[in-house]
Order: C-alpha cells, then structure tokens, then sequence
C-alpha cells in the first residue's frame, strides 16, 4: 500500500504507517472514528475511516486502504494499525502523533459513555477553516 498510495497521491511526501497501541485497538473494533472531536478534520473529512480488513501485504488491503482514505490523508486498517501521509516526514510523524492521540481520546470516552458528536453542519465549518487555517493573511 505505500508504493499505491504514492501512486494515487502524488503530494504525498512520505507515508506512516504503525501498530500503534490506541489506533490498534480502534482497527481490531473496526470502527471508523466519529466526529468526536473538531480535531478529526485534520485528517481531511469529518471521520477517519477504518478500512475493510484484508491480509497484510495484500493488493486487496491497499486497495481498501485507498478506498477508506478518498478525500482523506488517514484511515485504520482493520485489525491491523493506521496509515497516512504527509507532505514530508515531519508533517506525516505529527499527524502520526496526533492520530494516537485522538485514538486515545476517543477510546478514553468511549469508556466513560457514548461521546457526543459534532453535526455535520458543525464539522463543516471546521472544514472550511482548516482549508486556511495558520495561514496569514
């Protein structure tokens, strides 16, 4: 799936994928995660995707990979880690990071109850300013 994602996005500077502990176990539920969080738009639209499992190394899981992150630079991979990319290796290691993180925040409410999730007319406008956001002006 790195060399197809490459392919299929050609600003794609680098491509992390990991097993990482929080975003593993959301994969192995395969969920997608819902608009819990405002923060979710980082990663191109109001969820980030859990792709269809397939096996590792498989043209069918890049393939699903690719299908989960249409209009998206994220997804989890069902029982099976996360996958993104970046313009580069610094941008692509923080949305690693912050991927995690919000993996860790979703699981922690969900511990707590059903989180409560922002509309789609809510995530619409975070979408839109994300499309300048740090920008001057």
């Amino acid at each position: 799936f790195h060399r197809d994602l490459y392919a299929a996005r050609p600003q794609a500077g680098a491509v992390l994928h990991a097993h990482s502990p929080y975003a593993t176990s959301l994969a192995c539920l395969r969920r997608d995660i819902p608009p819990f969080h405002y923060m979710i738009a980082r990663f191109g639209g109001d969820t980030v995707r859990c792709a269809a499992y397939a096996t590792f190394g498989s043209q069918v899981l890049s393939d699903a990979a690719l299908a989960a992150m249409a209009d998206r630079n994220a997804c989890l991979l069902a029982n099976h880690g996360l996958l993104l990319h970046g313009r580069d290796l610094d941008q692509a290691l923080a949305l690693g990071i912050e991927l995690e993180e919000l993996c860790g925040q979703y699981w922690r409410a969900c511990q707590l109850g059903e989180p409560v999730l922002l509309s789609g007319e809510e995530m619409a406008v975070v979408l839109k300013k994300f499309q300048s956001y740090g920008q001057q002006g």
